[in-house]
């Protein structure tokens, strides 16, 4: 499996995703997004594995916690990914748009 099937793959599931918007908006302890969620800490904390494995979130230690970051490198590859997926979409729809009707038999 590629990293960027990876990201993807992991932005799939709803909680997992909302545990990305909220690193997103400013780096958080875990339990900063427990308060902030209706799941467990340990549920915040293999989510944020998932993240971390997937390189869309990195972690800091700072003191007796760790802060989750935005992983810069992993946000740009997949952004990349994206970009490459519409790029090949857009095209193939263009050309199916701009293909002559054909004519009946």
């Amino acid at each position: 499996m590629t990293n960027e099937y990876a990201q993807i793959t992991a932005l799939a599931d709803p909680t997992r995703r909302a545990v990305f918007e909220l690193v997103a908006e400013r780096p958080r302890s875990v339990a900063e997004i427990t308060r902030a969620l209706p799941v467990t800490q340990s549920a915040v904390s293999q989510h944020l594995k998932v993240l971390r494995q997937a390189q869309l979130v990195r972690a800091e230690p700072r003191g007796a916690s760790n802060i989750y970051h935005i992983d810069p490198d992993g946000l740009a590859r997949l952004r990349a990914e994206l970009d490459r997926f519409w790029s090949k979409t857009l095209a193939a729809y263009k050309m199916a748009v701009e293909q002559p009707p054909e004519e009946p038999k």
